[in-house]
């Protein structure tokens, strides 16, 4: 992946330099360019469609799902898949295909918003620690390789731990636990980017910091930090399902697909349709969001321009 990165920059520092009028590709915009690729790549286009279905199902969910997520039903406890439950119900009667579409809710958005978090954190702190070095380098990663001496999910249980169990404060776990990988992809950009032609021009012209981080050095490491953030949004997703899992996360009788995937251990060997719908609603997210982030790091490879 750094490698990738790294060759991305070189490809736009040296793109950079060339006469405006010639363009891309036929003077094609470049974000009309990468959807022609993204159209062409087949992951994409299945991962793309896949991740849009389940967005709107989760968005839609107050709208189509036909029962009440909370509201339990003690004449059906442990229904079986049917016609009137098409992913049956658990213990307490109440409907799994309601609970998952509303617990895609709450699991896209702990992935959404942790990798924001993470990517605001991440790349301001990587900017500064490539771009000023010496003392602020040295600070901003000794801070970075302290979170890295701890495992992602061994972090986030701490931060759960101190904050308490809320959504938000695992939005917070897992987006403080994903900080150290933006952090070090951004300053190895912004290192082989200050010696680039076009970050020395400015500075010869007499350009402020400010200007030289925000409009010649971040639009160079924007397309590989998507490719980044979307992959890690997969992450996110999962991290937060296992802390709910363990308890931490999101409490009952709110549905999320990693408590509901905790409530579904107990009957494994008697309703195995407790666990297996909410794992696999967490299989097909993660997968769709896996192989969109796979095309669009092809279609921004360099190494595939020509």
């Amino acid at each position: 992946m750094r490698l990738w990165i790294l060759g991305f920059i070189m490809d736009r520092s040296a793109r950079g330099r060339r006469p405006a009028a010639k363009g891309i590709q036929g003077g094609r915009h470049p974000a009309a360019r990468v959807a022609g690729l993204l159209a062409r790549s087949r992951s994409s286009v299945v991962g793309g469609a896949l991740l849009v279905v389940i967005g709107l199902l989760a968005l839609l969910a107050p709208a189509i799902s036909p029962y009440d997520p909370i509201k339990t039903n003690q004449r059906a406890p442990l229904a079986p898949p049917s016609t009137t439950h098409p992913m049956g119900t658990d213990r307490f009667g109440r409907d799994i295909l309601t609970r998952i579409l509303w617990g895609g809710r709450l699991s896209l958005s702990v992935g959404v918003v942790a990798v924001g978090i993470a990517a605001c954190a991440g790349v301001t702190l990587g900017l500064a620690s490539g771009y000023y070095g010496r003392r602020v380098d040295t600070a901003i990663m000794r801070f970075v390789d302290l979170l890295l001496a701890f495992p992602g999910i061994l972090l986030a249980l701490a931060i759960i731990a101190t904050l308490g169990s809320s959504l938000g404060n695992l939005m917070i776990a897992v987006g403080i636990a994903a900080i150290p990988e933006y952090v070090r992809i951004t300053r190895g950009a912004v290192l082989s980017l200050m010696e680039q032609e076009f970050v020395l021009a400015a500075r010869v012209v007499g350009c402020r910091d400010h200007a030289i981080i925000f409009r010649h050095i971040l639009p160079n490491v924007t397309a590989p930090l998507i490719v980044l953030a979307t992959l890690g949004i997969a992450g996110a997703i999962i991290t937060g399902s296992a802390l709910s899992f363990l308890g931490l996360g999101v409490r009952p009788p709110a549905p999320e697909w990693g408590n509901m995937l905790a409530e579904g251990r107990e009957f494994l060997q008697h309703a195995w349709w407790v666990a297996f719908f909410p794992g696999l609603a967490i299989m097909l997210a993660v997968f769709s969001i896996n192989l969109l982030g796979d095309g669009l790091r092809d279609a921004l490879d360099p190494r595939l321009r020509a």
